[in-house]
């Protein structure tokens, strides 16, 4: 059999990926993938049948088969390829694991390379940490500010290190049983050091040379320091250390205002501290659409955090026990000053030790390393996974990259990656969850699109609850109807975004979300009377209307 690739343009949904796999059956093609958003049909074809028969079979569908290509297989491990293991990993953390579990899984000799804690960024100093310090934060603010008459409710001044050990020991805990324990009972090895190419089937571990048939580079990243006159002479927090903090500063000005900068300068901010939020962009969140920038601005402004944007940094000084910022901002020029300065500029990959020159694997000009649709490097015994390759920086993305990894790299697959929808979530409170398309990212698709915005008082959930900052927006396809993407600012948010996520995916309509009952009284409803407000003004509906 031979596997081939044809692009194809007309399909628009999944109804036409199964007519053009009922087309390239009835030739006898096998393992037939049809993909409309990509664009793109892939399958086998016996020896001697020419490609252009399925291409006339994909035209007699109505569909116009376009560029053929054959697909060579990746090769899976030969036994006289040169490697004492067929598959080392640098790194530990979601990428890393999710890798050697797949790879063990075809029977692989894998081996693992950490220089620093097992368990990479999620577990030890990224989500876990930090979003249950984001409860506790938010526990405390409804504590001290709760909307319900009647309730008195309090809270004294929050002893911050008892906090911090209960985080730790929780981190403790979720390393040991999704990490740690899993080396002995998936069979693969550990070794700590770190690891630097000699060339690319070997690499040197302290005294320890080490060869393999292939390789992941799954080193993650670590927090960005710009640069800013005076900050390299300073004491400065990152999301590492802010983290590590024994007691609530009175002060805390955050450097940099993206997902990390606002969910844990709001997190200092629920603690007890007075927060500054500095970014150089003219609103939080720039990549969104305008009105989730101006739901979560308005929601942190009545919350009492101070945003400062626009502004252009002068440089830093420390004087004594205090912290300056020097920005500009319109014209003006301000001083702003804290005792805890927090850098959150973005993160930088992990391969700077790495020697990746002798192994001839390419890298970007923020140090990430270039993979293709396969996850392969520039040097095709070498694949790349998770936050090193400066792709979507969320774990789950990593875990999928690192099984793909090591499908294609050890069982011999051939599997495309496919990050066409990933959905996103800030824990902020309220919550903001994406996916899919932005009003802008849609246009420039080249999409005629209709939209819905719907204000978060328009939830009755959210009216209840008394917390009606936010809003939904939806992206339609205004031709067919089907939804691009959806957009959310609200309490649980990031618990709604999976059914907009399957929405998007499977190509439903605004008729298919509007005709489907929703739970009344949750924040999910909102979706539907989202869906609604293309057609109707929900305000005018009684409960549950549709």
């Amino acid at each position: 059999m031979k596997k081939y690739r044809v692009d194809v343009q007309g399909m628009t949904c999944t109804g036409c990926e199964e007519h053009i796999a009922v087309a390239l059956e009835a030739i006898g093609a096998k393992e037939i993938q049809a993909d409309f958003r990509q664009g793109e049909a892939v399958f086998e074809l016996s020896e001697d049948m020419e490609v252009e028969k399925a291409k006339k079979a994909i035209a007699d569908a109505k569909y116009q088969p376009g560029r053929a290509e054959e697909i060579q297989a990746q090769e899976a491990l030969r036994p006289d390829e040169k490697g004492e293991y067929d598959y080392i990993i640098i790194g530990s953390g979601g990428a890393a694991f999710s890798s050697a579990i797949e790879a063990v899984k075809y029977g692989a000799k894998v081996a693992m390379i950490e220089r620093g804690t097992v368990g990479g960024t999620c577990v030890n100093v990224g989500c876990i940490p930090s979003k249950t310090l984001l409860r506790a934060g938010e526990i405390n603010h409804l504590a001290r500010n709760n909307p319900f008459i009647g309730l008195h409710t309090s809270a004294n001044e929050v002893d911050l290190a008892p906090l911090i050990k209960q985080k730790e020991e929780l981190v403790t805990e979720l390393r040991n049983k999704k990490y740690v324990d899993l080396i002995e009972d998936y069979g693969f090895e550990l070794i700590k050091g770190e690891a630097r190419f000699l060339d690319d089937h070997t690499i040197e571990v302290g005294e320890r040379k080490l060869s393999a048939k292939r390789f992941l580079i799954a080193t993650g990243a670590t927090p960005a320091v710009p640069a800013i006159s005076g900050l390299e002479e300073m004491d400065y927090l990152t999301s590492t250390t802010l983290l590590e903090l024994k007691e609530v500063p009175k002060r805390l000005t955050v450097i940099g205002s993206g997902y990390i900068g606002v969910e844990l300068g709001q997190l200092f901010h629920h603690l007890g501290s007075e927060v500054t939020l500095i970014q150089r962009s003219s609103r939080l969140f720039k990549d969104y659409d305008p009105e989730i920038s101006e739901a979560l601005t308005k929601a942190l402004t009545e919350q009492g955090i101070r945003l400062v944007t626009g502004a252009t940094y002068g440089r830093v000084e420390q004087v004594g026990e205090v912290k300056k910022v020097y920005v500009e901002v319109d014209g003006q020029k301000r001083i702003i000053e804290s005792e805890q300065l927090l850098i959150a500029a973005g993160r930088t990959p992990n391969t700077e030790s790495l020697n990746l020159q002798a192994a001839g694997v390419d890298t970007g000009s923020l140090g990430e390393i270039r993979i293709d649709d396969y996850a392969k490097t520039t040097n095709t015994r070498i694949y790349a996974a998770g936050d090193v390759t400066l792709g979507p920086q969320f774990v789950y993305v990593a875990a999928y990259q690192g099984r793909v990894a090591a499908g294609n790299a050890i069982g011999g697959q051939n599997e495309k990656l496919d990050l066409a929808i990933v959905p996103g979530v800030t824990f902020t409170a309220p919550a903001i969850a994406t996916v899919g398309l932005t009003e802008q990212q849609a246009i420039e698709n080249g999409y005629d699109i209709i939209t819905s915005i719907l204000p978060l008082e328009a939830v009755p959930r959210a009216q209840v609850n008394r917390e009606t900052t936010g809003v939904f927006k939806l992206v339609a396809d205004a031709k067919t109807r089907k939804l691009l993407g959806g957009h959310i600012v609200a309490e649980n948010a990031g618990d709604v975004i999976y059914a907009v996520t399957l929405a998007v995916k499977f190509g439903l309509t605004i008729e298919n979300l509007s005709d489907t009952l929703a739970p009344y009284l949750t924040i999910a409803e909102g979706v539907k009377l989202a869906a609604l407000t293309f057609n109707k003004d929900v305000s005018q509906l009684s409960c549950c209307a549709g």
